[in-house]
């Protein structure tokens, strides 16, 4: 039997990252529903604690995930989640973003202007990569 996923990314901000990451690829941000969180509060399953706003909006504070606009069947979805610890080593995975005909210098230099950190050129055959990462230092890489 074959398993579906979703990415999980440790970050100090989530929500600021998810949003990153939201533009960086063309995704969206799945929002989340204000009526329910009240809800929760109002029963006693959550506090106040465990919210803040965001762009306006009541959200959970733990996290934030984005999707594909289309949202593609089994397209997996990313799941940014509050850790209390900022990144300190190597990821061990990372995400290759994959930007087809376009020009992967062009496509490094708006990622730097929003934030990201060039790393190193990479290549094996005819096949390049750059090596970035994220505003919380994230490895990803551009192909």
């Amino acid at each position: 039997m074959a398993y579906g996923f979703q990415i999980a990314v440790d970050a100090t901000e989530p929500h600021t990252l998810a949003d990153w990451w939201a533009e960086t690829l063309g995704w969206r941000v799945e929002p989340q529903d204000e009526g329910f969180i009240k809800e929760m509060i109002a029963k006693g399953f959550a506090t106040e604690a465990e919210t803040i706003r965001h762009n306006g909006a009541l959200v959970w504070k733990a996290g934030a995930a984005i999707r594909h606009p289309d949202d593609l069947p089994g397209a997996p979805r990313v799941l940014f989640q509050q850790v209390p610890e900022a990144k300190t080593v190597k990821n061990r995975m990372h995400l290759d973003v994959r930007v087809g005909d376009e020009d992967q210098g062009a496509v490094r230099d708006r990622l730097i202007a929003r934030g990201a950190t060039f790393l190193w050129d990479g290549r094996q055959g005819p096949h390049t990569w750059l090596t970035m990462a994220d505003p919380e230092n994230n490895e990803f890489c551009i192909s």
